[in-house]
């Protein structure tokens, strides 16, 4: 079957060729060809070049001169140090959100709640993870710092697939929704203090989620193996 290459299915696109990483397919420092997956997928080269690109951007992949795109592994050790920053950036984002919300950021991030409630209610992990990207973008947006929501937004993206992977935990996605109503309650009720420690909870990857996403990436490294 041949995909339609839409902006959706681009998305689609890139993440099935995440996934083959993630779950060890595509193994660190294989080049990924853009013939043999355009074949894959059944799609012309460029939403493949694309989809290479946007995985690029991420750290997923890196494009080299005269060899194209080859798979890269972070290691643990790295992911977990992005998790540390993007914690504190998301904290300082909902402190902000709490002091500078107006009503519309107001109306933004109670519907982007509503839609993460709907995803987790059908369980589907990655319909939740994408409306969880519109909440948190929803927060960084009411910070109204445009450079603050730059860097967050930028971080977000690298973390996407880690992210993707932490959803799959059992019981994460009720977590998630939980602290997001909590996160929520925060900044609309304009309290800076509880909502920048809500964000940092709920991003930071210690104790037990630290153990989930060290078990995670082992997981992917025994597949690869």
């Amino acid at each position: 079957m041949r995909w339609d290459v839409s902006a959706n299915t681009h998305q689609k696109l890139r993440d099935e060729i995440e996934n083959c990483i993630l779950t060890g397919e595509f193994h660190p420092g294989e080049r990924l060809d853009e013939v043999q997956l355009a074949g894959r997928f059944n799609v012309s080269r460029t939403p493949i070049r694309e989809a290479l690109l946007q995985l690029s951007a991420i750290g997923l992949v890196e494009i080299r001169p005269r060899r194209g795109a080859i798979v890269v592994d972070p290691g643990p050790e790295r992911v977990f140090e992005m998790f540390e920053v993007m914690a504190e950036l998301e904290a300082m984002a909902g402190a902000l959100a709490a002091r500078r919300h107006q009503e519309q950021d107001r109306s933004a991030i109670l519907e982007a709640l509503e839609r993460c409630q709907e995803a987790a209610e059908s369980d589907d992990t990655d319909r939740y993870y994408y409306e969880n990207e519109v909440f948190h973008r929803a927060i960084y947006a009411a910070s109204h710092s445009g450079f603050l929501e730059e860097q967050c937004a930028s971080l977000h993206r690298r973390l996407r697939p880690y992210r993707r992977l932490q959803l799959r935990v059992r019981n994460r996605m009720t977590v998630s929704l939980a602290e997001h109503r909590e996160i929520v309650e925060a900044v609309l009720a304009g309290d800076a203090d509880a909502a920048r420690m809500s964000l940092r909870q709920h991003v930071a990857v210690q104790g037990d989620r630290f153990g989930d996403l060290v078990s995670g990436l082992q997981k992917m490294e025994r597949r690869r193996a």
